[in-house]
């Protein structure tokens, strides 16, 4: 099993800067990848990006490289997600995963953080 924990989320105006956090811990060693997905009220699960745990691989949602950066620090089992130039409709619930498979669907990834609000005022 592997526990997943974010923190980081809040309250920001538009234009502003959020990093969020993941920390990992337990059976870390079998995670291949891990992710960062977002959920606003009514829609459906987005993924966000990704990054391979050992090479640091990473892999962005086309509509948001550029103003999202994902990386990861083995020493310390966290993996981040620096948000710049927020926007409104970035609002959501932002989860992390991670599993032994890497992707842009959920499906990819078998355990789940329990999620951080962040919410971008216009």
């Amino acid at each position: 099993q592997v526990q997943l924990v974010e923190s980081g989320g809040g309250l920001v105006q538009a234009g502003g800067s959020l990093r969020l956090s993941c920390a990992a811990s337990g059976r870390t060693f079998s995670m291949y990848a891990m992710g960062w997905f977002r959920q606003a009220p009514g829609k459906e699960r987005e993924f966000v990006a990704s990054i391979t745990w050992s090479s640091g691989f990473s892999f962005y949602a086309g509509s948001l490289k550029g103003r999202f950066t994902i990386s990861r620090d083995n020493a310390k089992n966290t993996m981040y997600l620096q948000m710049n130039s927020l926007k409104p409709e970035d609002t959501a619930v932002y989860y992390c995963a991670a599993g032994s498979l890497r992707g842009s669907s959920p499906h990819a990834y078998d355990y789940w953080g329990q999620g951080t609000q962040v919410t971008v005022s216009s």
